[in-house]
């Protein structure tokens, strides 16, 4: 979890460097547009990769038709006797829409994306990144808590 997490600190600050230094937010080019998609992707998904793990360890079972969305869901559940929750339901709102671009990136191969799209994820990435942060460094403290116990 921690080595995922180095790794998304690292995507996150390539984020903000790219949005303050070479993003063009009235009128991306598609090169920049490609950039922030692929950004957001990996954002999501090295995110993603955290909590499979998670749910990996802990035994959660997924659905196999809708298990990234299942996946993500799991994660605001408190589950007693076995884990805590790992994201705030707020958090989860957020995510999920960067899930539903990545969904989109990944499956439909397109150039020409929407710029009001672009800043509303970008919106949303802003607006996550520290409580996704703090979240999984809350949910880290319980997993050392579980540790010494």
């Amino acid at each position: 979890m921690k080595k995922q997490q180095e790794v998304l600190h690292r995507l996150e600050k390539f984020m903000i460097e790219f949005e303050s230094e070479r993003f063009t937010p009235e009128q991306p080019t598609i090169d920049q547009a490609m950039i922030l998609a692929q950004a957001l992707t990996n954002y999501y998904t090295c995110l993603e990769t955290i909590f499979l793990r998670i749910s990996k360890f802990f035994e959660n079972n997924l659905p196999a038709d809708r298990w990234h969305q299942a996946l993500l869901e799991k994660m605001t559940l408190e589950i007693e006797g076995v884990r805590a929750r790992v994201l705030r339901d707020e958090v989860y709102l957020s995510l999920l829409e960067l899930l539903k671009f990545r969904h989109f990136t990944r499956y439909y191969f397109e150039l020409n994306y929407d710029a009001d799209k672009l800043r509303f994820l970008l919106k949303k990435f802003n607006e996550v990144r520290k409580p996704v942060q703090d979240d999984l460094n809350a949910f880290q403290s319980y997993l050392v808590r579980l540790e010494e116990a």
